[in-house]
């Protein structure tokens, strides 16, 4: 499915669009965990965040495929709203997306001045994403999807940045609709390394903890309010048989967003430090260890992140 010269080629088209960003370790880091913690700035592209990989790479085989199309339309809390409306804009699309009541103020300014049409609909993300295929329907609009094979092979593109440089003995990363942690487990397997994936979703959003354990797929509640980009109810059923076919273990966590800053000076979003949170879980474990810790985001309203730093 992930085959190399896809691989190759979805890397290539997200070089043409972006530089690669930087992995680096920090020292207050390594002593924080007691380990070689080597971070992936993906909070350096474009629109702030990973997600940007997947567009690419998934708008450039769109057009292929419906060079008559006009417009697209999807669903999302932020980073992959951005992802959709700087893709579309570098291909002439107009794009429309669907937001939850309550979204995070500033990625909602950020999607607008990338041109896309913003609705706002329903209480969570399930609730945006129905109504946004009714839409597609109604409209005639391409749907863009959470989860795709083409965003995974976009996304791997910062796994293979990564796995280049640095072969770590473990990698942190955090579980939204799945499209990162698949992409972790198909870079890898190009790679040829060994390094085990542990998969991190907040304490507030377990879909795909619980489905994980349970060998089958569980919807859960979600109640975060930090990890906007870890949200998920319902998990995606590709995403979570290559989950349960690469991935060690899917371990829930709070929030290190203050942890991260004070060590890197990076703003993260909850779900951008989440990596880091699953790190200090399981500091022992992995003590003396070379870690790998996407920031995977750092995209987060000033207001929300004045109150992290302040303790609340």
């Amino acid at each position: 499915m992930y085959d190399r010269d896809s691989l190759e080629h979805a890397r290539r088209l997200v070089r043409d669009a972006m530089p690669p960003t930087p992995q680096q370790r920090w020292p207050l880091l390594d002593q924080r965990l007691g380990a070689q913690a080597w971070v992936k700035h993906e909070n350096h592209t474009a629109v702030g965040a990973f997600k940007l990989r997947g567009g690419l790479v998934y708008f450039d085989a769109l057009r292929r495929r419906e060079p008559q199309l006009g417009g697209v339309i999807s669903a999302t809390r932020g980073n992959h709203g951005q992802s959709v409306g700087f893709a579309a804009r570098r291909h002439g699309l107009h794009a429309t997306i669907v937001v939850p009541h309550g979204n995070s103020v500033e990625k909602n300014a950020a999607m607008r001045a990338l041109g896309v049409e913003l609705i706002e609909h329903g209480d969570d993300f399930q609730a945006a994403r129905e109504h946004a295929a009714a839409l597609a329907r109604e409209r005639g609009l391409h749907m863009v999807p959470s989860f795709h094979d083409d965003l995974v092979r976009g996304v791997a593109s910062c796994w293979l940045e990564f796995f280049d440089a640095v072969q770590p003995d473990v990698v942190f990363v955090p579980i939204g609709q799945g499209s990162g942690i698949c992409a972790c487990a198909a870079a890898r397997a190009h790679a040829g390394v060994t390094t085990k994936i542990i998969g991190v979703v907040s304490a507030h959003a377990t879909a795909y903890q619980q489905s994980f354990r349970e060998g089958r797929a569980t919807s859960a509640p979600v109640t975060t309010e930090l990890a906007d980009g870890m949200a998920c109810r319902v998990p995606d059923a590709q995403a979570l048989a290559i989950i349960h076919r690469e991935v060690d273990d899917v371990i829930a966590v709070t929030d290190a967003m203050r942890a991260l800053f004070a060590d890197t000076h990076n703003v993260a979003e909850g779900a951008g430090a989440a990596a880091l949170a699953g790190a200090l879980t399981q500091r022992e474990r992995w003590a003396g260890h070379c870690i790998g810790l996407p920031l995977t985001g750092g995209n987060v309203d000033s207001e929300v992140f004045a109150r992290v730093l302040g303790g609340a």
